[in-house]
């Protein structure tokens, strides 16, 4: 072998040494991480033929034979889809409201946009993105988004406030009634400054008039707040809407 040729695989055996070091494991990591340890385009790609890279989508890899965390995993995807955080139903179970218990059931991830979770994830992680506009823009991307005390360097999650709307403005389309009703029931303790300042930047009626309802049906402690929180926010007269199952929805004054 060759002088040159020799240095080259020592640089390269080296690069290759630093990249399993410092890259993380546990979740993917993008092209940009790769670049930063000296890694070109063109070596990443002489380790994926060798197998000592796997490449799960166009700038996006992992190690071969590592196992991806979920959350971890999420946090990535975070830097890639704006305002992703884990919302309604799976962000009330991940703070302990649960109704049921799904052998292995879907995460619902929130986000500001259009977007597709890619399938090497959806894949992995059972999941499912929802992106509407329910909250004014200035609250939108940040308000009510914390990690959970379990994981202090996890993804965002929503608060429980948050959640129950994010959870009650699906009901009837991927949220049942009477599961999301049974939820609703356990969170007696919400913060009702957090969720007057929520009910009062939402912008769907039917998410609003749920809450009140609900709240009032069930003399939830925090009812009588949430009315006056959700003044002019409620609407005129019944809300009716279709469900999923063909049959509507509807809600009283």
């Amino acid at each position: 072998m060759c002088y040159k040729s020799s240095v080259a695989l020592t640089q390269t055996q080296n690069l290759l040494n630093r990249a399993l070091n410092e890259l993380p494991r546990g979740r993917p990591f993008g092209i940009e991480e790769i670049r930063a340890l000296g890694v070109s385009s063109a070596l990443a790609s002489h380790y994926i033929k060798n197998g000592w890279l796997k490449r799960l989508e166009r700038g996006v890899f992992t190690f071969p034979n590592d196992q991806l965390n979920r959350e971890n995993t999420i946090i990535f995807l975070a830097g890639l889809f704006p305002g992703l955080h884990v919302g309604g139903k799976t962000a009330l179970a991940w703070r302990g409201f649960r109704h049921n218990v799904a052998a292995r059931e879907s995460v619902v991830l929130w986000g500001v946009g259009r977007a597709v979770l890619p399938a090497w994830f959806t894949e992995e992680f059972p999941a499912r993105y929802v992106t509407k506009a329910l909250f004014s823009p200035d609250l939108e991307k940040g308000f009510g988004l914390q990690t959970v005390p379990e994981s202090p360097d996890g993804p965002l999650v929503s608060v429980p406030e948050r959640a129950l709307l994010e959870m009650l403005s699906e009901v009837g389309l991927k949220e049942g009634v009477e599961e999301a009703r049974n939820i609703t029931e356990m969170l007696g303790n919400l913060r009702e400054t957090v969720l007057g300042v929520l009910l009062g930047q939402c912008t769907q009626v039917k998410t609003v008039r749920l809450c009140v309802t609900w709240a009032e049906d069930l003399d939830l402690p925090w009812a009588a707040a949430a009315r006056a929180a959700a003044a002019g926010k409620l609407g005129r007269g019944r809300w009716s809407g279709p469900m999923r199952n063909g049959t509507r929805l509807t809600l009283k004054p």
